[in-house]
């Protein structure tokens, strides 16, 4: 277990906001059947947590093909976890360059959107162009930004994820990462979890807030960085930071 401490931004008028604890998953990628066990394993790790969890968050790419019958199975899978799970989907996530039903279908209303958790923001993106690797954001998600950023408020300290790396000098960084990241220059941002690079990167942005990406936890695939540990991050949000530890997972 590796951990880590993110600062996020410094801003005199912040205001307070709880403290609880999160994991966050990244590259799944949910092929076959045998795939199952893999993952059932993975959210027995997680509800056995020494003093619990409250929430996840899954960065992209739960499926390797976006089919029904990789993405369902996988749902049904995170619901047994008995808490709150949040998504956003991958490029690997799409059904073809134009598809995303089955996604809709297993995750639905899991697109652009916001919630709060003891008086934290969370802010969930879709950095996807349908199957593309090397990607940029599209007009709904800008729209969704400049919808809803207005009506968050920018003293309370929020978290950030999507799937695209949104850190500088990042491999299969999202090509316009910079508009995404100005949308959010007067928020009071601390953390920001991508996916879809199997690796860990930390890169800092906006006044000190971090980006980064994890390695994957997935049966099928391996680590872009050649690293061998699989598995996710735990993280804990308190007096407006946000602590951080990479827990490996393996199912063997």
């Amino acid at each position: 277990m590796a951990a880590g401490l993110w600062p996020g931004s410094s801003r005199a008028a912040e205001v307070d906001a709880g403290s609880f604890r999160f994991v966050v998953i990244n590259d799944l990628h949910y092929t076959t059947r045998d795939c199952g066990p893999f993952f059932q394993k993975l959210v027995a790790q997680i509800k056995a947590t020494e003093g619990g969890v409250d929430l996840c968050l899954l960065a992209g790419d739960l499926s390797d093909l976006g089919r029904a019958d990789q993405l369902s199975p996988l749902a049904d899978i995170f619901k047994t976890l008995g808490l709150p799970v949040h998504a956003v989907i991958g490029n690997h996530d799409w059904n073809g360059a134009e598809d995303r039903k089955p996604w809709d279908d297993a995750w639905p209303g899991q697109i652009n959107y916001t919630f709060e958790h003891k008086g934290w923001q969370i802010v969930a993106l879709d950095s996807t162009q349908g199957l593309k690797s090397l990607a940029k954001a599209q007009k709904p998600t800008f729209d969704f930004l400049d919808r809803t950023l207005p009506r968050l408020d920018k003293k309370r300290p929020t978290i950030v994820f999507t799937h695209m790396p949104l850190g500088p000098k990042v491999k299969f960084r999202l090509t316009n990462a910079d508009d995404v990241l100005d949308r959010f220059k007067e928020h009071n941002v601390k953390a920001f979890f991508c996916g879809h690079f199997h690796g860990l990167t930390e890169q800092p942005v906006l006044a000190g807030a971090v980006a980064t990406t994890n390695r994957c936890c997935s049966l099928k695939r391996n680590n872009h960085d050649g690293s061998k540990e699989e598995g996710y991050f735990l993280c804990t949000a308190r007096d407006g930071r946000i602590e951080r530890a990479f827990v490996e997972f393996s199912a063997a």
